[in-house]
């Protein structure tokens, strides 16, 4: 599992790659992701083209996240998340706190 970020070269979007499992053991790589910018996006992107599974812990990441990002004003997408990993954002009603976009 690898967590992997690139900032656009104004620095208002950060595209975070998540590749394999979206778990706890990652919980660490994903935070400093997006802690130890020198200034906060306006945008956040997760491209999870590469992500096998994601669990409790990930939904929990995610909701870190958003609270970084600005709570309700906050702009994250999810884009290219597979069948299986858009059936568990359904299912925790995520799709009314993320943009989920399909796959390109």
């Amino acid at each position: 599992m690898t967590v992997t970020s690139m900032a656009s070269d104004d620095g208002s979007e950060l595209t975070i790659v998540i590749k394999g499992r979206f778990d706890f053991s990652v919980h660490q790589d994903f935070r400093g992701s997006y802690e130890t910018l020198s200034s906060k996006p306006e945008q956040f992107i997760l491209d999870m083209t590469d992500t096998a599974y994601l669990d409790s812990s990930a939904l929990g990441m995610l909701l870190l996240l958003r609270d970084y990002a600005g709570g309700d004003a906050a702009k994250i997408s999810i884009k290219n998340a597979s069948s299986d990993v858009k059936r568990i954002l359904a299912i925790s009603n995520f799709e009314q706190l993320f943009t989920i976009e399909n796959n390109e």
